[in-house]
């Protein structure tokens, strides 16, 4: 109860939500960066003399991307931009409205993925392509922020499934 004329403050927000969420979403977010930027930087360099062969159909091979998912928009990076900026400004509230820590760290991922991309296409001299190079050949070939973003978007399907909500 609330003292005669008193003021009990801003409600208390779950575990997960607000600052605490946006700042994990986000710290998530940068790991992703961080490893994405080296992956690629190092494909790069690495792999401008030809393909490395991994373990049965897993080989490197260096790719640039001007779609998105898939190969989709090829050639509409503009389009592709503007839909990662929205992206990256919807998943950040998000990670803010996280009703748990695990939800916000996994919308992080998510996060990541997008900025990672969305920062190839906006800083490569590649006329907007993002930078691929895991080619499993049964799969389109991807990078570091490709696989967050599918593992990111499983596991948030997941949770969503297990809780029951969808907020």
């Amino acid at each position: 109860a609330t003292p005669a004329g008193g003021n009990a403050g801003p409600p208390e927000l779950p575990a997960g939500r607000g600052w605490r969420g946006l700042a994990l979403g986000a710290a998530v977010a940068a790991v992703v960066v961080l490893l994405d930027v080296v992956t690629k930087s190092w494909a790069v360099h690495r792999l401008a003399g030809g393909s490395v062969h991994v373990l049965g159909p897993l080989d490197f091979e260096l790719s640039f991307n001007t779609g998105s998912s898939f190969s989709l928009f090829q050639g509409q990076t503009g389009l592709v931009i503007l839909v990662a900026s929205a992206l990256v400004v919807v998943l950040a509230t998000l990670a803010w409205r996280a009703p748990t820590t695990a939800r916000a760290a996994v919308i992080g991922l998510i996060l990541g993925g997008a900025l990672g991309n969305l920062g190839d296409r906006l800083v490569r001299d590649r006329h907007g392509a993002v930078v691929d190079f895991v080619a499993l050949h049964v799969w389109p070939t991807f990078n570091v922020a490709d696989a967050c973003i599918v593992v990111g978007c499983i596991l948030l399907v997941l949770s969503l499934l297990r809780t029951g909500r969808t907020r």
